[in-house]
């Protein structure tokens, strides 16, 4: 039997034990707020703290969970035995054969596959589970070895042998599946949008300053977050992350650099404590004098919300979050082309990675 099948047979065997001495069926997982994490100092990220909550089938809500909980091991436990796999989206589907437990949304659904990777300890690839979206894409002189479909290594090298979309990351990026075999390259810029990956590629800046671009696509996927700590951990590239100026891509950064809130429990398997951001701040936005947009009441919200943030409590995300409050106003990355279309890539980054120490 695998672990994973162990611990979900200690798992069923507590609830069962609870309803034969006649206790009402809990489970107990760590709050999963911002309010319940703590920096380790072993693995220097954020970790989910000693605050607990508790699920009990004494409310109805509770029980529906424990309920689920237990159809979701079920349905783990005959992929694992018939070496099948499953979409987080297929699990919600799924679950509409499942009677009571059902799920209502897929958020549901997604966070009972996370609570289960708390409670185990394992993650959610070695459930047999993968997400719908792809990974990131890479352009720069790296070569990679990747398992494909059939069990075959092939070689690929993320400039020669791709097209202008680049490598695409796939959901499991560990040793056995993908394998870093050459590498000539001074650091990594993950970068939050398409439009401004596209520029970096078209200004060849992978060539020039000798980067790996990583694509982001947004808040970015495990898989790229694992990718680029791979890159950092084992290759000793440094690694800057070059995002809009707003609230919601800070958190993009404090997701690859911290740790996510939702993933606390997994933070030293994906983040990368040494990242470093040259996102636009709101200095940026003064000192390029660059286009902005308003600020909205959500973004307000958001900025102050990030203010008792543990993760943002440094002087200069304190300073940077404080003065965009004040001047009410957020910037895009491509707000940078006022100055030319080569403007990013042979005055702004430049400028902020030699401050940074990562171009000469």
């Amino acid at each position: 039997m695998s672990d994973v099948l162990k611990k979900f047979m200690e798992i069923a065997e507590e609830i069962y034990g609870q309803i034969e001495r006649g206790e009402i069926p809990r489970m107990q997982i760590p709050s999963r707020t911002k309010y319940n994490i703590e920096f380790s100092q072993e693995h220097s990220v954020w970790k989910y703290g000693a605050r607990y909550a508790v699920r009990s089938a004494k409310k109805l809500s509770g029980a529906y969970m424990i309920l689920r909980t237990l159809y979701v091991m079920e349905f783990i436990k005959e992929m694992v035995e018939k070496g099948k796999s499953s979409t987080l989206r297929e699990l919600y589907y799924i679950s509409e054969g499942w009677g009571l437990a059902k799920f209502g949304s897929q958020d549901e659904s997604n966070r009972l596959a996370e609570d289960l990777e708390i409670i185990t300890g394992h993650l959610r690839e070695d459930f047999h589970l993968r997400p719908e979206e792809d990974g990131a894409s890479v352009i720069g002189n790296i070569t990679i070895e990747e398992v494909n479909r059939k069990g075959v290594p092939k070689c690929i090298n993320c400039r020669d042998d791709v097209g202008d979309s680049g490598y695409s990351i796939p959901y499991n990026v560990e040793k056995e599946k993908v394998r870093f075999v050459d590498v000539d390259a001074d650091f990594v810029i993950a970068i939050e949008t398409g439009g401004m990956f596209d520029r970096l590629v078209e200004n060849a800046f992978d060539e020039k300053a000798r980067a790996i671009l990583v694509h982001l696509k947004g808040q970015p996927a495990r898989s790229t977050r694992r990718f680029i700590k791979r890159l950092n951990e084992e290759l000793g590239l440094p690694v800057v992350v070059f995002t809009d100026g707003d609230p919601w891509s800070f958190r993009i950064f404090a997701s690859i650099a911290y740790g996510a809130i939702k993933t606390a429990h997994i933070s030293e398997y994906l983040a990368t404590p040494t990242a470093e951001f040259v996102g636009i701040t709101a200095s940026d936005i003064l000192n390029y004098e660059l286009p902005t947009d308003k600020l909205t009441d959500r973004d307000i919200e958001a900025l102050k919300a990030e203010l008792t943030d543990p993760r943002f409590n440094t002087p200069f995300w304190r300073s940077e979050i404080e003065l965009m409050l004040e001047i009410k106003k957020k910037a895009e990355q491509q707000a940078l082309a006022k100055y030319g279309l080569d403007y990013v890539t042979e005055v702004y980054l430049p400028e902020k990675l030699t401050e940074l120490g990562v171009m000469r």
